[in-house]
């Protein structure tokens, strides 16, 4: 029976990147996003829009959409990055980028874990900028803080989907050429979405938990 994969922020940079790949390896693919692209339409077998995944409405509508299609694999991609520093906060920003980074996807798995299958995988695209451990520069406030918050979600997560074998998988993509970061960075977006894709595919209960780099490298919390 073909897997379906639901990935939300499809239309462009990563997200799309992924539709691509999936579909390569056989998955049915079901995008969603605020606004479709040509690329996303031609692309996936379903797109779901006008979803911002930080209005729960919104996720309940997209619950509703899938209804009676289980869900091999569910992906949360969406995220925004804003820029804060020291002397320089707005703590709207910040705000905004735990509603879309980390309340978000855990909203999203809670909404749509009874159409999760036993022995599914949920896969959260985050950031090695979560990683306490791993932070030498300082500042990006909103942007760490929300991705350290996405880490602790996704490993409580990882204990309290066990039971049902649903594995989560934790991926920092890499420093990836997105307009998220004007398009600069060390890899394409499909490069990234390549490694990723591999990740999740070969993600096993032995590894749920364990936060990655797209390169395979086990993070520091």
């Amino acid at each position: 029976m073909t897997k379906h994969v639901v990935i939300t922020g499809a239309n462009r940079g990563i997200g799309l990147a992924m539709v691509s790949c999936f579909k390569s390896l056989g998955y049915r693919v079901t995008g969603v996003c605020r606004q479709t692209s040509a690329e996303l339409a031609s692309a996936a077998d379903q797109v779901i829009e006008q979803i911002d995944v930080a209005k729960t409405e919104d996720v309940v509508k997209l619950a509703n959409s899938l209804t009676g299609l289980p869900i091999d694999v569910l992906v949360c991609n969406a995220g925004i990055l804003r820029d804060e520093s020291l002397g320089d906060l707005n703590l709207a920003t910040i705000r905004d980028q735990f509603e879309v980074n980390a309340l978000a996807p855990l909203n999203i798995v809670d909404k749509l874990q009874a159409l999760l299958v036993d022995g599914g995988k949920v896969a959260m695209i985050t950031s090695r900028m979560g990683s306490i451990a791993d932070n030498g520069s300082g500042g990006r406030y909103g942007y760490r803080m929300s991705k350290a918050a996405l880490n602790a979600a996704s490993m409580s997560l990882a204990h309290d989907l066990a039971p049902r074998e649903i594995a989560v998988g934790i991926y920092h993509p890499g420093y990836v050429q997105t307009d998220m970061v004007g398009g600069r960075g060390d890899i394409p977006a499909s490069e990234a979405a390549m490694r990723l894709v591999g990740l999740i595919d070969g993600l096993t209960m032995a590894e749920t938990g364990v936060f990655k780099h797209s390169n395979g490298q086990v993070l520091p919390w």
